[in-house]
């Protein structure tokens, strides 16, 4: 079968073109990269770079630090101040998973640029519903999903963007086998980006916009994010598995301790842990609010990047491995400690993934909360958790099983993580065993981690419980069902307790009956890191970009159902928001999947007009406790949240969104920010926001404000009417004076933003994109 090779290999900020290689016959050593070719990874300029920023700030770095300000775009002049200054940034390359990528490519099209300035993918990983097996779901989502994979595909080739088509596997894994390397600053437009960083990258999730601006050659803008240490001492060994040590490090800090902050790894147990295992660390990182994860480079490192095909990479790191790893003595605002030696195995959930669980207390905590004891289902796989090593340890658990008589005794899905993946542990027969256990393979795709599964074996409403080794957990993520409890773990734990289908069985030190009534307790799980036949890169699933696209056409149908040209955002009108109507007052936690939901939404990813009629329809309204049920105060009566705020916006009502804490947490999705600016919204008011969601906010035009006094959003009732005044003086660090009504009274309070002047200029242009245009209209520096 012949290996494919198509990376683009950046220089430090600035793109080698049209570097999507020819086709080789597999061999020991193929020409996998442009570096093979001869062109050199970009360690020289980051070193340049690196030495100026050492120069000006003086004193050890941390690793973070290193690969951050490196791709500074003007490293001699750059005010660089953790937590403060905000950084201007040139990333090597971007990322688009196909569900965000549709929005992301048409605001490109609309900012009339003709070709993307840094090398670029989409991958179609998100669209295909786990429903039967692999095979029939992704003919099914082929066929069900033509015009946006037509779109995406056509679009790709016009505006030179490597595309990667429906089952060749998810972003995470598909960038980490092929695009990653040490040093690497990427964004892509997932929350779960950061998965590279088990590869020694710094790699972020945005919203679209973002990514736009990179597409465009115009510098990244981020805020200097703060290092958390995270240093693990002892070795990782028998049930404990490296999805414990995110656990672990999602109990510690919770969902929002991580905002704003890069977490770096580091210490002796680092050497204990894969390079898919460290992309498992920090692929969940997500979870924690965290900027990214990052991972020192290391000889684990350099063995996948030979085994993938990159071993001229590994020997250029290596050279450079100062770069790539902390300086001694380099400072963190602070350190966790993690001992790997003592570490249990975790199990975290249900509804958030901080809430953990030691497997020895689970069935404790289980009965204490009233959790539903028995197992409906287990799911292994997803970005997180499809690594060969983590199938092939789970095969030896279901393997050990087979051999006493046993096998899983609810259903057990198998996600692999992307082609390769799936033709290796097929070849390999991890497969065959998977499925002997009682495992359905479905595609190499997100399904049911995202909320693409149809499932059938519970009702709406019933009170149930799922294991899976996925990333999130949220109400309803999975399959829309309030009432399922999902417990997220390692796979080899989720493939253990498939087998008892209980959640208090211990397989450390409970026993088993086998097919004879004897009683026996499982093996600790084993396998290999790397297959020892090498990868099989399965069926070629890669489109690369024709050298010229000029001549290619990107047709959206004006009738589509899915798919929608964007039209600008009003820009501001120089007056204060006067009376802004409470659409709703959101009581509780309201993640992005709350805000726009995913699972049978995610088709009308590319309609923003369709797609906002999932605003809010999650998020429980403080006044009755119900979802998707507010009142409106014009007429008086109570309807869906979307019908509300057209019926304001068809009568030129603006209104606002009140919050708690940490709003906007999870996912990337710029949805949850472009439908409230679409429906009539100006403002989201809550206590704190979750980084990327504020981020997408000021994008598109919304002031993103939170309660200088947190008390005050007791003081915002459904009914209130909310004054934003002299917004004309609107500055950084200065907060907005506001006034909230309530029957003949008032209270007067003030709101904070973390607006910079940048930012101040998109709220007034209407949304970035509306600057950039405007800007290059006149001619006038984008940079």
């Amino acid at each position: 079968m012949a290996q494919r090779t198509h990376r683009y290999i950046c220089l430090a900020g600035s793109m080698v073109r049209n570097f999507h290689t020819a086709r080789f016959p597999r061999c020991d050593k193929v020409p996998m990269s442009n570096f093979d070719a001869g062109i050199p990874l970009p360690y020289k300029k980051l070193r340049e770079n690196l030495d100026s920023i050492k120069g000006r700030l003086g004193g050890p770095l941390t690793l973070s630090e290193k690969v951050l300000y490196s791709h500074l775009d003007q490293p001699d002049t750059q005010e660089i101040e953790r937590g403060k200054s905000y950084l201007r940034l040139r990333p090597d390359r971007v990322a688009l998973q196909d569900a965000t990528a549709q929005m992301t490519l048409l605001q490109f099209i609309s900012s009339g640029l003709e070709k993307v300035a840094v090398p670029s993918t989409v991958h179609c990983d998100h669209l295909i519903e786990a429903q039967i097996s692999g095979d029939k779901d992704l003919a099914r989502a082929k066929d069900l999903n033509k015009e946006v994979y037509d779109f995406l595909s056509s679009a790709c080739a016009k505006y030179n963007l490597g595309f990667w088509k429906p089952g060749s596997g998810i972003i995470h894994q598909i960038i980490l086998e092929n695009y990653a390397f040490p040093g690497l600053l990427m964004i892509g437009t997932d929350s779960h980006t950061p998965n590279g960083g088990g590869l020694g990258c710094l790699c972020v999730g945005v919203g679209g916009a973002d990514a736009v601006d990179v597409m465009a050659n115009i510098p990244w803008e981020l805020k200097c994010p703060t290092v958390i240490g995270c240093h693990l001492s002892g070795k990782i060994s028998g049930w404990t598995s490296p999805k414990d040590v995110i656990l672990k490090v999602a109990e510690i800090l919770t969902v929002k301790g991580g905002t704003g902050a890069i977490v770096e790894y580091h210490g002796p147990g680092v050497e204990s842990i894969s390079c898919t295992g460290m992309a498992t660390i920090t692929n969940m990182g997500a979870e924690i609010g965290a900027t990214t994860s990052i991972f020192p480079f290391n000889d684990r490192m350099a063995t996948y990047l030979r085994a993938t095909g990159r071993g001229a990479i590994a020997e250029e790191a290596t050279k450079n491995k100062d770069l790539l790893v902390p300086d001694d003595g380099c400072k963190y605002d602070k350190v966790i400690e993690i001992n790997l030696d003592t570490l249990e195995p975790l199990v975290n959930g249900p509804f958030t993934p901080d809430l953990a669980h030691p497997i020895s207390k689970l069935g404790a905590n289980s009965e204490k909360n009233g959790y539903p004891m028995e197992i409906k289902v287990s799911l292994i796989g997803s970005c997180t958790n499809s690594s060969y090593e983590d199938m092939g340890r789970c095969a030896s658990i279901a393997n050990d099983a087979l051999g006493h008589g046993l096998k899983s005794c609810i259903p057990f899905n198998v996600t692999p993580g992307s082609e390769q993946v799936r033709a290796t542990i097929a070849r390999d027969g991890i497969i065959d065993v998977l499925e002997k256990f009682g495992g359905t393979v479905l595609a190499n795709a997100c399904g049911p981690c995202i909320g693409q599964w149809d499932r059938k074996d519970v009702k709406m409403g019933e009170k149930n419980t799922i294991v899976t080794s996925y990333n999130r957990n949220f109400t309803g993520r999975n399959d829309a069902n309030p009432a399922t409890h999902c417990f997220v773990t390692s796979p080899e734990m989720a493939t253990a307790l498939a087998i008892a289908g209980r959640l208090d069985f211990n397989p450390m030190t409970d026993e088993l009956t086998d097919k004879d009534g004897k009683m026996f307790k499982l093996k600790e799980p084993h396998g290999e890191e790397l297959p020892a036949k090498g990868f099989d890169p399965g069926e070629d699933t890669y489109q690369a970009p024709p050298a010229k696209g000029d001549d290619i056409k990107v047709n959206v149908d004006p009738k589509s159902d899915r798919l929608q040209l964007l039209e600008p955002f009003e820009k501001w009108d120089g007056k204060d928001y006067i009376d802004l109507m409470v659409l709703i007052k959101i009581k509780g936690k309201c993640t992005t999947d709350h805000i726009s939901a995913a699972g049978p939404w995610l088709k009308y990813r590319g309609h923003l007009d369709n797609i906002s009629n999932n605003m809010f329809i999650g998020a429980t309204n403080a006044e009755n406790n119900e979802m998707n049920k507010v009142k409106n105060q014009k007429s008086g009566s109570f309807d869906a949240v979307p019908a509300v705020a057209r019926d304001y916006k068809a009568n030129k009502i603006r209104w606002c969104a009140v919050g708690e804490e940490n709003y906007g947490e999870g996912s990337s999705r710029e949805h949850a920010a472009l439908e409230p600016r679409h429906l009539g919204g100006v403002a989201i008011i809550v206590k704190s926001f979750a980084r990327i969601h504020e981020t997408n906010l000021k994008k598109q035009g919304m002031l993103a404000l939170t309660f200088a006094n947190p008390g005050d959003y007791d003081k915002v009732q459904p009914s209130s009417k909310i004054s934003l005044l002299n917004l004309k003086d609107l500055a950084p660090g200065k907060p907005v004076d506001a006034e909230i009504k309530n029957n003949g009274s008032s209270d007067k309070i003030q709101l904070n933003h973390t607006l910079n002047e940048l930012q101040i200029q998109w709220f007034q242009a209407g949304s970035a994109l509306n600057l950039m245009k405007e800007l290059s209209a006149k001619g006038g520096d984008k940079k």
